[in-house]
């Protein structure tokens, strides 16, 4: 017996959401997906029990597309579900693991060890951050409770691992019976959260500024002299610290990806039994979505993650850390670009000087925009690889989806074989300009920062998943209405 053959009753055996019988009517997904939507706000604002405020959120500075919340049962968001993504592309990819993705068994098995993998990482992720000292017990509540710290400890263990395990299948709520993805729900929540919040925000920042957008402004009318702001130095102060950067990137983040999200190549279709019956079938640009994004972003967190735990042991041959952020070492060059303070020198320097090291030099700061982008752009194209091939969105699962619906391609014959050698033309070249577009772009995005700290990733993910959900929502309210578009769209 083979090692998959063997593995299956075991994932067949992990606890699911049942999936539904027939076809759920767009009012219930609905009522689903807004149902789990709340349900994330309220679990996000359930703080740890026993927490320390001196505890360390490893993790601060990826919050925007981890979907999770510091400090809540929310803490690893869905951190674990997108690094066993990770690991299981990369290990299908790679074909360390032989599946046939358009293979209905294997797509299963992909399923099913995808979520094993995911009770893995939720402790894998969990566990380092209370070893290291990192998730801490509150001692004076320990005491008052009259129990040992490590009891505390394991308490505290206990509910981030409930946490992850929540989400997991809160994402599979979604994904069964609401509309999208749990995992795009769950950023765009986080991410509206943060813009929101660097809107209106009264609370002052590291600046001594309020951090909202408007309360800012409020704040500079009333206290700062126009003759210091049209000088050099007020023009920077008013780019940075008043956040005109960080509004007009966020807008222009918004305008391009709705702009790249409706770029496409429509492939004409006609129906084989109904004469006059055509149809479209759209390539996208950006045709894997922005999620590859979220899995590179994963991929160095993760890495960050290892750098961490060591630099807190004393190992600080790749780097050493102040807090989560690495400030020298091999670790430097592959953190991410999250805004100005990564990559203008004087803003560099400003921000290590708080730190009390030195600030690396000009050329260091430029080989780590380099190593970022590299990141980025490769890793966009790998991913978005993977992630056609792993989500049956390649040439031939969408060759035989378009054969089963009964369309065809006007001039070529009606067999899978024809269309999948018109989807080759397309689907590949496509999918790596679009992995290494949405690389670029989410550079650009990540070096201008945008409102609230969100990040520049964090938007371009967050309104690109709103434009897909508003086109599923779309495409949902059609097959209610034309119930015979349900077999195209592989609905039952």
């Amino acid at each position: 017996m083979s090692l998959k053959e063997s593995l299956k009753p075991i994932f067949n055996k992990l606890p699911a959401v049942a999936s539904p019988e027939g076809h759920v009517h767009f009012k219930n997904k609905l009522t689903w997906t807004l149902g789990i939507l709340v349900l994330y706000f309220v679990l996000a604002n359930v703080p740890l029990f026993g927490l320390s405020p001196d505890s360390i959120d490893l993790f601060e500075s990826y919050r925007a597309f981890f979907a999770g919340a510091s400090g809540s049962l929310m803490l690893l968001g869905i951190g674990p579900i997108v690094t066993a993504s990770i690991v299981l592309q990369l290990l299908v990819g790679a074909d360390v693991i032989k599946l046939d993705m358009s293979n209905p068994d294997d797509q299963a098995f992909f399923q099913g060890a995808q979520k094993a993998l995911v009770f893995v990482m939720i402790v894998l992720e969990a566990l380092p951050q209370i070893a290291g000292g990192y998730i801490m017990p509150d001692a004076a509540l320990a005491a008052t409770l009259g129990i040992d710290a490590t009891a505390l400890t394991a308490l505290l263990f206990i509910q981030i691992c409930i946490g992850g395990i929540l989400i997991l299948f809160m994402d599979e709520v979604v994904s069964k019976w609401g509309i999208g993805s749990g995992v795009g729900l769950f950023i765009v929540a986080g991410v509206s959260q943060q813009i929101v919040t660097g809107l209106f925000n009264w609370t002052a920042d590291t600046t001594g500024l309020p951090a909202g957008f408007f309360p800012k402004w409020i704040y500079i009318i009333q206290n700062v002299g126009a003759d210091y702001l049209f000088t050099g130095d007020g023009l920077m102060f008013m780019l940075i610290n008043g956040g005109i950067l960080a509004l007009v990137s966020t807008v222009v983040i918004f305008l391009l990806v709705v702009y790249v999200e409706s770029t496409r190549i429509e492939i004409p279709l006609a129906h084989s039994a109904v004469r006059g019956a055509r149809g479209k079938f759209p390539v996208k640009l950006i045709y894997a979505s922005v999620l590859p994004m979220i899995l590179v972003r994963a991929l160095q967190a993760n890495i960050q993650l290892i750098g961490i735990v060591l630099s807190g042991r004393g190992i600080t041959i790749f780097g050493e850390y102040v807090g989560s952020t690495p400030v020298n070492g091999i670790m430097y060059y592959l953190a991410p670009i999250h805004s100005p303070y990564d990559w203008i020198p004087s803003l560099v320097r400003e921000s290590f000087s708080g730190y009390g090291v030195p600030a690396p030099a000009t050329w260091q700061i430029g080989l780590h925009v380099l190593t970022d982008a590299t990141f980025l752009i490769v890793g966009g194209i790998i991913f978005a690889l993977f992630w056609i091939e792993t989500t049956g969105m390649g040439a031939k699962p969408t060759a035989r989806k378009i054969f089963n619906s009964g369309m065809q391609i006007p001039g070529f014959r009606r067999n899978i074989g024809s269309i999948e050698k018109v989807m080759m033309r397309y689907i590949p070249k496509v999918t790596i300009i679009g992995g290494a577009f949405i690389g670029l772009l989410t550079l650009v995005a990540s070096l201008l920062g945008t409102l609230g700290g969100a990040g520049g990733t964090g938007l371009l993910l967050a309104v690109s998943i709103v434009y897909r959900l508003y086109e599923d929502i779309a495409s949902e309210q059609m097959m209610e209405m034309h119930p015979m578009m349900r077999s195209f769209f592989g609905r039952e």
